[in-house]
């Protein structure tokens, strides 16, 4: 694939970053077959041959595929929620420089790799620059990097970019952006089989039918200001009248339940580390944290029976979104970048797949009813 004597023994682990949930793709890119392979196996192998240490960065412990190489060190995520989150985990588990790449490039080259590495001499990251493009995910993370990342997704910032001002990088020119192309898109899959002259074949999507153990979760983003609640007052109606349960989470950045001089109150007081208070037609629990909780431990925890968690917020956590996005609100753009979202709610002439307007609450709910497999009829 390229001269063998590309050397890349400055760095002991080489880490494949497949905690993605590959919303534009519209299935798991992991499993992309090219040449016979799947994108997983195929940047597996290609890290085991470069470097004696593999890792493998996923959001959880369910995302790791069956038939995984033994020695292939799985790093679930401390906190899901952006790339940003998986260098710092597995930064956390080695403590020491480690090679991430992301798991959908589709040709990644030994020569490009060792470049990086050796540029890694004197700071804290080593990256490629390709085409006036900073290529993150093709990069020599040291254990420097760390708590300032920590610090970073403390403040909410799931960036990379808002990790290099922070530390010391260097940035190694390529002429070629070829070994950085990675797929995103059902357009990005068929330039990467036009590229290798495979047959194109588009993507299989598959959407599993709803299970009543694992309830769908949506998260509703946008813009401050932009309707979000008022689109989830218009939602949840329509889905309890195709007979589902339906649960809804709403993120804050504090809150107070506890009535100063009420007996509960006075049990938190007390030191109680959790409190319930219960009447015949009312349950309120109330746990005492040290860290934020995940939406997936929210959901696995408090709505497991349920049919449908909507959740207001959670944009890099919730496996399927839709935002609304208000023009009265004074945004120049959504949030959402062409193809995050499975539909845009919006009286904006934005060119969307699937786009609808203020108004259309109700038709919203049966094209979700209908995309996510909620299986209810009206």
């Amino acid at each position: 694939m390229t001269p063998a004597g590309a050397d890349v023994r400055r760095v002991r682990i080489g880490v494949l970053l497949a905690g993605g949930e590959s919303r534009r793709m519209g299935c798991d890119k992991r499993g992309l077959l090219l040449q016979g392979e799947t994108l997983l196996q195929r940047n597996l192998a290609f890290l085991g041959g470069l470097f004696p240490v593999v890792g493998l960065s996923v959001r959880s412990t369910v995302q790791v595929p069956a038939g995984l190489p033994g020695d292939v060190i799985v790093v679930p995520d401390e906190r899901p929620g952006s790339p940003l989150a998986g260098l710092a985990s597995v930064l956390g588990r080695f403590g020491e420089p480690l090679f991430a790449m992301a798991a959908d490039l589709t040709a990644p080259e030994r020569e490009a790799v060792a470049r990086v590495v050796e540029s890694y001499a004197d700071v804290d990251v080593s990256l490629p620059v390709a085409d006036d493009h900073l290529e993150p995910l093709h990069a020599v993370y040291g254990p420097g990097c760390l708590q300032p990342m920590r610090r970073l997704l403390d403040a909410g910032a799931h960036s990379i970019l808002d990790l290099f001002p922070l530390v010391r990088v260097a940035r190694v020119p390529f002429d070629e952006t070829a070994p950085f192309f990675n797929v995103n898109t059902p357009a990005d899959w068929t330039e990467v089989q036009r590229r290798l002259g495979q047959t194109v074949t588009p993507p299989l999507v598959r959407r599993p039918l709803r299970r009543p153990e694992k309830p769908v979760v949506l998260g509703v983003v946008g813009r401050p200001n932009s309707g979000k609640t008022t689109l989830i007052e218009q939602l949840i109606p329509e889905f309890k009248r195709r007979g589902l349960r339906v649960g809804a989470v709403k993120r804050v950045a504090r809150f107070a339940i506890d009535t100063p001089g009420k007996d509960s109150w006075r049990h938190s007081q007390a030191g109680a580390d959790a409190c319930a208070v219960a009447s015949p037609s009312k349950l309120a629990f109330v746990e005492l944290r040290h860290k934020e909780a995940s939406l997936e431990e929210i959901v696995t925890r408090y709505f497991r029976d349920y049919d449908l968690v909507i959740c207001e917020g959670y944009r890099r956590e919730a496996p399927d979104v839709i935002e609304v996005f208000r023009t009265a609100a004074g945004y120049e753009s959504p949030v959402c970048e062409p193809g995050e979202s499975l539909a845009q709610l919006t009286d904006a002439g934005i060119d969307r797949e699937h786009r609808f307007g203020l108004d259309q609450g109700r038709d919203l709910a049966q094209f979700l009813v209908e995309r996510l497999g909620l299986g209810a009829t009206a």
